[in-house]
């Protein structure tokens, strides 16, 4: 029944419904990930981006780490494998493709979440699609927003968590020949002492440990590239050819490449599942385009970068055969062909690599589970604690369980996560579309750091509280200021 389900929903309706509302996106919004590059790079280059003590938000450079940290994960290094074991390397441009095209669902859901946030009594902000199908699209639809809070809690708070411990202690076990047990129960005790400290503690894990597992990562891959610099562009050829079924013999043809690029590519940026705009809600911005642009640029990291990096470090190695990939398909391949490039310590390294990325990516599960109790029931510690065990106790039972049924079921329920928040997407686009109109006319304006104004969007259900104490007073009293200057002048 899983594999029926996994079947109709990836490939058939999961891949029409993300390619077109993709296309919708982009060519509607004239582009917005490709015209705003450059603005991504302006934002997180200012001051601005650091700014959150003053309210107990987190701060927009810290959002985008955090999503960075949670969509950088056991994707970025076993899924790009898997992809191109089943798929061929044709996949690897499909990954491009709905990475490109997920880079404006990602800012459409993340710019959504910051409008509709949520103030709450200790100062923080709470957001996320469950946020925006209550508030932006009225009572009728508070069904979706319960059947999506359950969806995320059990896809990623429960499903994606044991994954990741799985992957994290086998590969360990492979590498340095630690039982997976002891792996599963250090991964516990860390993950313990973070997550009771709360989003705040995590954030500031994730602002050292992402940039170094990035960083490092993409190293290790220009080390790579510059060992065969002559091959690269014959691999670029391999990836296209492969992508439109022009070399048969190599993977399952263009279906095969389409179905795991798309498959694959959605795990690894999740872009449109809706789980970055519950980080990008809480982020300190002084307009929801900011997040919007920033959590784009976290698509573009995770699959134009990382996921390419794995995928260059497999083709480009001795040991990529198409008749004999299947054997050693997700960690083991990639760990066997960065050995082949530097040696046996590749294997370590791939290792190491995918601790850091399955970390980081537990704390990010743990934290987007929590944001899923919190729509229920927002003050019940006894609740969160009870979950915070169950997240402890699932890094011990993921790291020694055979997990294929609750891959599978993960799988199944992280494709009605993502048909759930587009849906609501597709709702609400308009009114992601008049967001982002309101920042590009003060840009035009010559407004340096546009301000989101409340009054203009009365006729949305925005908290006030979570918008009256952002950066727009203190910008407001110095138009106030400028205002009473010019008429004391006239």
């Amino acid at each position: 029944m899983l594999e029926l389900l996994n079947d109709l929903l990836w490939g058939k309706v999961l891949i029409a419904v993300l390619i077109t509302l993709g296309l919708w996106f982009t060519i509607a919004s004239r582009f917005v990930q490709f015209r705003y590059f450059g603005q991504m790079f302006k934002i997180l280059g200012s001051k601005q981006a650091f700014k959150h003590e003053q309210q107990g938000h987190l701060s927009s450079f810290q959002a985008l780490l955090l999503s960075v940290a949670g969509r950088v994960g056991g994707g970025n290094i076993a899924g790009v494998a898997v992809a191109i074991t089943l798929g061929g390397p044709g996949a690897i441009f499909w990954m491009w493709v709905i990475g490109l095209m997920g880079m404006a669902t990602s800012y459409f859901e993340c710019t959504l979440a910051q409008t509709f946030k949520k103030a709450e009594p200790d100062g923080t902000y709470r957001g996320g699609p469950a946020y925006y199908i209550r508030r932006g699209l009225g009572k009728q639809w508070q069904w979706l927003a319960a059947l999506y809070s359950v969806l995320l809690l059990v896809t990623f708070g429960f499903g994606f968590t044991a994954m990741q411990s799985y992957s994290v202690a086998t590969s360990f076990e492979d590498a340095f020949g630690i039982p997976t047990y002891y792996t599963g129960i250090a991964l516990a005790l860390i993950v313990g002492l973070i997550i009771f400290g709360g989003v705040k503690r995590i954030a500031k894990v994730s602002e050292v440990l992402v940039p170094v597992m990035a960083l490092g990562y993409l190293g290790i891959t220009l080390v790579v590239l510059g060992l065969n610099i002559e091959r690269i562009p014959d691999v670029i050829v391999l990836i296209v050819n492969s992508a439109f079924g022009l070399n048969p013999a190599i993977g399952g043809g263009i279906g095969a490449a389409i179905l795991m690029g798309v498959k694959r590519g959605l795990f690894s940026n999740e872009a449109g599942l809706g789980s970055a705009p519950n980080v990008a809600a809480v982020a300190y911005v002084p307009h929801p385009a900011n997040q919007g642009i920033v959590q784009a640029f976290s698509v573009f990291i995770d699959t134009l970068i990382l996921c390419s990096c794995t995928a260059f470090i497999i083709l480009l190695s001795g040991i990529y055969d198409p008749a004999t990939i299947a054997e050693q398909g997700g960690v083991a391949l990639t760990q066997s062909a960065l050995a082949d490039h530097v040696g046996e310590w590749g294997r370590m390294f791939v290792s190491i690599a995918l601790l850091l990325f399955g970390f980081s990516t537990i704390l990010y599960n743990y934290y987007l589970g929590e944001n899923s109790l919190n729509f229920f029931s927002e003050e019940n510690q006894n609740l969160f604690n009870a979950f915070r065990v169950a997240i402890i106790c699932l890094c011990c039972w993921g790291a020694i369980m055979d997990l294929g049924t609750v891959f599978a079921f993960a799988d199944v329920t992280m494709g009605l996560l993502a048909l759930a928040n587009l849906l609501a997407l597709a709702l609400l686009f308009k009114t992601g579309l008049r967001v982002m109109r309101d920042y590009e006319q003060q840009l035009k304006e010559g407004i340096e750091t546009p301000l989101f104004d409340i009054c203009k969007f009365s006729d949305l259900n925005i908290d006030p509280a979570a918008w009256d104490q952002s950066v727009a007073p203190q910008n407001t009293t110095d138009e106030r200021s400028a205002d009473h200057t010019a008429k004391a002048t006239s």
